[in-house]
């Protein structure tokens, strides 16, 4: 086993077993989520590097995971342990930590802090809308 790499599935079992709080799909996810991320920035911005900020991953994080999980995205975050932005942030640096993420001087965890409402972001999009009224059912109530 010496000189042996260290896989990713294997970091993420020893950071759960430090800091239980989030289950091990949810450092899988985030690492998916930031290379979407980092797809959709280079699409749009070509010269972008490689670093992405806080808010550019959450709202990457938002994007892919209404993607891939739709209406069941706040769920399966919650069964991961994930309730807010700053559990994202919490996940970031526990690979940064572990040495499976890098950070610049001026990234913190504070960037991670209520950047969205979970409810607003994965929940809200999938409420069921009221039908716009019909302006003749609202003539016909007036001419009652």
């Amino acid at each position: 086993m010496k000189g042996r790499d260290i896989s990713f599935r294997e970091v993420v079992q020893g950071i759960c077993a430090k800091d239980p709080r989030y289950d091990e799909d949810a450092y899988l996810f985030l690492m998916e989520a930031l290379d979407s991320t980092v797809k959709a920035i280079r699409e749009k911005e070509p010269e972008h590097g490689r670093d992405v900020s806080g808010r550019e991953l959450l709202e990457g994080i938002r994007a892919f995971a209404l993607d891939e999980y739709g209406p069941l995205a706040y769920t399966v975050f919650a069964e991961w342990g994930i309730h807010e932005t700053a559990d994202f942030g919490a996940i970031v640096f526990n690979l940064v930590e572990a040495g499976r993420l890098g950070k610049t001087e001026s990234d913190s965890l504070e960037d991670f802090n209520q950047v969205y409402d979970f409810d607003e972001a994965f929940r809200l999009p999938f409420e069921p809308q009221e039908p716009p009224e019909k302006d003749g059912a609202a003539g016909k109530r007036q001419r009652g």
